[in-house]
C-alpha cells in the first residue's frame, strides 16, 4: 500500500495532468473496493451516503465528526488509491473549527477535502461573505501545515440551498482561490453558461462539478471541453444503489422476484473483496 505522502501526490498530479479526474463517491469500505476494481484512479466520501446508511438524515447534524472521519478511515484503508472527503461545513462555524478538522482528516490518511460555505442553519443557509472568507484561509493554512500536499477543496452552496445567484457564488469562489483554495466547487450547477462562467472567473484553479443530476444535460466529454478538471457525484452512486434494493424489495412484497433474481451473482462480489 503506499503511504499517505505517496497519495497525496499522485492525488495532486491528477489535477494537474491531462484529462478529466472523475472522483466518485463510495460510502464504505465495500463500496471504495469495488470502485477500485473498475480501475478508479481515487475517491471521495459522500456526507449523504454515509449518513444514509447509518439511517439518518444529511445535512441536518446527525453525523459527527468522529462518525464521519471513522467512515473516511475505514475507506481510506480500503484500497490503495487516493481518498479526499466531504468535510460538510468544518463541523463548527469557527474559522479554528475548520482547520482542526483538516488536521484530523489528515490523521486518518485522508490526502485531501472539501469545506462548504453552508452554515446548517434553514433561517441564514449560507455564511456571511466575510466569515466565509476567513474559513476557507485557516483550512489552507491547516492544509499547508501538514508535511505532504493536502488538496483542499473550497465549497460555495448556494445553488443547493435555494440562492441559485450566480454573480455571488463567483465572488466567493474567487475570494476562496485568492485565499489559497486548491480546488474550487459550486454544487447545483446545471448550464453551459454558469460552468464557462465559473471556469473563467477562478482560471487556472481547478473546478470540481457535481455530476449525476438529471438536470445537468452536459456529458462528461463536453465538461472536460468546458474546461472542468474533475468531477464527483456526492450521494448519487449511494442513490443509486439503495434505489435498487428498496425497488427490489417493495417488488418482492408484491410477490415480483424479479428484480432479486437481478442481482450481481454472489461469487462476482464476492471476490471482489478478496485479500
Amino acid at each position: 500500500m503506499p503511504n499517505q505522502a505517496q497519495r497525496a501526490e499522485t492525488f495532486r498530479a491528477l489535477h494537474q495532468g491531462d484529462g478529466l479526474l472523475v472522483l466518485p463517491n463510495p460510502w464504505d469500505a465495500g463500496s471504495a473496493k469495488m470502485l477500485a476494481a473498475l480501475g478508479c484512479r481515487a475517491l471521495a466520501t459522500t456526507s449523504a451516503g454515509l449518513a444514509f446508511s447509518l439511517g439518518r438524515r444529511d445535512a441536518e447534524g446527525a453525523v459527527s465528526r468522529d462518525e464521519a472521519l471513522a467512515n473516511a478511515r475505514a475507506i481510506v484503508e480500503a484500497t490503495p488509491l487516493p481518498v479526499a472527503a466531504d468535510l460538510e461545513n468544518g463541523y463548527g462555524d469557527s474559522p479554528e473549527a475548520c482547520a482542526e478538522t483538516l488536521r484530523l482528516a489528515a490523521e486518518v490518511g485522508l490526502v485531501g477535502g472539501s469545506i462548504e460555505d453552508a452554515s446548517g442553519r434553514a433561517e441564514a443557509p449560507i455564511y456571511p461573505f466575510e466569515l466565509a472568507v476567513e474559513r476557507v484561509r485557516a483550512s489552507v493554512e491547516a492544509a499547508r501545515r501538514l508535511p505532504f500536499p493536502f488538496t483542499f477543496a473550497a465549497r460555495a452552496e448556494n445553488f443547493l440551498h435555494g440562492r441559485p445567484d450566480l454573480d455571488d457564488t463567483i465572488r466567493r469562489l474567487v475570494a476562496y482561490a485568492e485565499a489559497g483554495a486548491d480546488v474550487l466547487y459550486a454544487p447545483g450547477l446545471t448550464t453551459r453558461e454558469q460552468i464557462v462562467e465559473v471556469v473563467r472567473a477562478v482560471a487556472p484553479k481547478p473546478v470540481n462539478l457535481l455530476v449525476g443530476s438529471p438536470a445537468l444535460k452536459v456529458g462528461l466529454a463536453e465538461l472536460a471541453e468546458l474546461g472542468v478538471k474533475r468531477v464527483s457525484l456526492g450521494s448519487n452512486l449511494a442513490r443509486v444503489a439503495y434505489g435498487a434494493f428498496f425497488r427490489a424489495a417493495e417488488d418482492l412484497l408484491c410477490g415480483d422476484l424479479t428484480a432479486t433474481q437481478r442481482a450481481m451473482p454472489f461469487d462476482r462480489i464476492n471476490d471482489l473483496f478478496r485479500g
